[in-house]
């Protein structure tokens, strides 16, 4: 909290150096208030307004659809009143057993009304006294009527609310998963509702028959077709007791259902709930038929109605912040006009103080501050060419070290003399001299080349001929293991880096005992670092030697002759540092288990330190 609050107030300090900053501070503060409160009163009429008019526009637009589907129940129940001929078709129906006639009049009135609509699927008219229906479908694209006996629907829930209905007639459900039974075999996949009509002696008002009418979707389509539907919203189809009729997904109702949102429905007229389902918040508005009670439900999310809102707001933000940079920008130009001379060179004073040395201002005009303009170019110009200077002198020492330092391993003139005994031996059939001599000739050949830094690939490779001459000096006495990773093959390195290392473990270990000794050689990736390391079993330094030779790293080049055996150390500590800086890192470890020395460079190589100091 301490340092936030140190942070904030460091922030605030260099902002009120300067008039401009002070200036710019506060005519945005107040752009930021002015458009921010517009933004946000707009918004909320905007959203209002949304909400109200997608309400009135959907309550109309189910009004008018849902009179529709009024109009098409009515219809429903206008087919199933035998209307004029009611006594000749309860007649038929009670005579239909032993009267042939009767019979084809029943069958023939069935076809009539089956014809006289497009979108029934079967009619079926059930013989209550008989327990025996007729049914008529289309089966091969001709109309069948079919008849069955021994069919008792008395049980049947559909069948029950027909008889204690007051308008003898009953609607069943279709939806998937309202499991209610149609009492015949009959495939309902393709059947939207069935309407169910009891048709009743005049007389003694005991049920004669049961007339059922299945009805498909494609009437209900065409009505509902008219209903504005986007993605995210639902449509719903429910009698007055709240049964689905339709819905485009039935897991939306079923979990209205369970929040029990079904049962706030208003029982005539419409009106609008709020409903939340999970994350997303819908706006549920609905419309209840007059005369039916027949409810047309739509759930809106209020996503959707707030996206013009929404929009309206970016809008408004968009603009906000492209009057926002317009007015900073002039801010700042009319203040920069005034300020500019001293802000450039208080620019170039800074840029000199944090060591760009190429800094000048720009003068014009004669004025004051065109006059410390002047010298204070003449101040750098001055101060450019003594460091230039140095910088010269310093990099002609840099390569004269490099040079010295390569001198001392650069035998030159021995490569011919070498070749030539070499050949001497081939032709006196001496071939271990031989391959001795050309292992030394590469070594030789490998130090005299021109490159300061190799790849560790090279250098490797250099290792293997400086060992086999060691290995014919020193026998079965000197074993050599290697574990480089196959990634650190193309590092790049100091020339002749790793032999000093393994001199170092040759000289202070194999010489110093008369046992084997193994030597192992070995990089891996450590953080930021490419660690190469050779390590041997041998006797180990002694504390005292350790430290000399940890002070001899701290010591100036020019004293490195004063070193004795630890100047092959030394020399390549002196070229880490001259190649990479503190980026690179020497450091020994030894106990009596034997001596460890590490090179620790960076992961890039030499180019990466390089970019880095650009």
């Amino acid at each position: 909290m301490n340092r936030t609050a140190k942070a904030f107030q460091s922030m605030k300090e260099r902002l009120s150096r300067r008039l401009v900053n002070k200036l710019i501070l506060l005519f945005t503060t107040i752009i930021i208030l002015v458009v921010g409160s517009l933004t946000f009163i707009s918004y909320r009429m905007l959203q209002k307004e949304a909400v109200e008019g997608s309400i009135a526009s959907t309550s109309n637009n189910l009004l008018l659809v849902n009179r529709n589907l009024e109009e098409y129940l009515a219809g429903m129940e206008q087919l199933s009143l035998p209307q004029n001929r009611f006594d000749e078709i309860v007649y038929a129906i009670n005579h239909e057993s032993e009267d042939y006639a009767s019979r084809m009049y029943v069958e023939d009135y069935l076809r009539e009304l089956y014809y006289s609509r497009r979108d029934l699927k079967a009619i079926y008219l059930y013989v209550v006294k008989e327990k025996k229906y007729y049914a008529v479908t289309k089966e091969n694209y001709n109309i069948t009527v079919r008849t069955g006996l021994d069919t008792d629907i008395s049980g049947l829930p559909w069948y029950g609310r027909a008889m204690k209905s007051g308008a003898n007639s009953s609607y069943q459900s279709f939806v998937q998963g309202s499991g209610e039974e149609t009492g015949y075999k009959l495939d309902t996949g393709q059947i939207f509702m069935a309407y169910h009509r009891v048709l009743r002696s005049i007389a003694t008002r005991e049920p004669q028959a049961v007339l059922s009418f299945y009805f498909t979707p494609a009437g209900r389509d065409d009505i509902l077709k008219d209903v504005p539907f986007s993605e995210g919203q639902h449509l719903m189809y429910l009698s007055p007791d709240n049964t689905l009729f339709y819905a485009d997904d039935p897991a939306v109702y079923g979990r209205m259902k369970e929040s029990k949102l079904t049962e706030e429905l208003a029982e005539e007229g419409g009106g609008r709930l709020t409903w939340q389902d999970g994350q997303q918040k819908y706006l549920v508005v609905y419309d209840v038929a007059g005369q039916s009670g027949w409810k047309l439900v739509k759930p809106i999310p209020y996503t959707q109605i707030d996206e013009a809102a929404t929009q309206a707001r970016n809008l408004s933000f968009s603009l906000g912040l492209a009057f926002l940079l317009l007015a900073v920008i002039l801010v700042i130009y009319f203040s920069n006009a005034i300020t500019r001379p001293l802000k450039k060179l208080s620019y170039q004073m800074n840029r000199f103080s944090a060591g760009d040395f190429d800094a000048e201002a720009e003068v014009k005009g004669r004025d004051e501050i065109a006059y410390l303009s002047r010298h204070f170019n003449q101040m750098v110009r001055r101060t450019n060419e003594l460091i230039n200077e140095r910088y010269k002198m310093k990099l002609v020492e840099k390569n004269a070290i490099l040079k010295a330092l390569e001198a001392e391993i650069n035998p030159h003139f021995l490569y011919n003399a070498l070749q030539a005994i070499s050949t001497k031996a081939l032709k006196h059939e001496t071939y271990d001299v031989a391959d001795m001599v050309d292992s030394l000739a590469l070594t030789l050949r490998y130090c005299i080349s021109g490159k300061d830094t190799v790849k560790a690939r090279e250098e490797l490779k250099h290792i293997e001929h400086y060992l086999s001459l060691q290995k014919a000096r020193f026998g079965s006495r000197l074993q050599v293991r290697y574990d480089w990773e196959e990634s650190l093959m193309e590092l790049e390195m100091p020339k002749l880096s790793i032999q000093t290392l393994v001199e170092n473990a040759i000289k202070h270990a194999v010489e110093k005992v008369s046992s084997a000794v193994t030597i192992d050689i070995e990089a891996r990736l450590d953080g930021r670092h490419a660690v190469i390391s050779v390590r041997d079993d041998g006797p180990g330094f002694s504390p005292g030697r350790l430290e000399q030779v940890r002070e001899s790293f701290l010591g100036e080049w020019e004293n490195r002759e004063h070193e004795g055996d630890s100047i092959g150390l030394v020399n390549l500590h002196t070229r880490l540092k001259l190649l990479y800086g503190d980026a690179a890192e020497l450091n020994i470890k030894t106990d009596k288990s034997g001596t460890e020395m590490e090179m620790l460079l960076p992961r890039g190589g030499l180019g990466h330190v390089q970019s880095a100091h650009n």
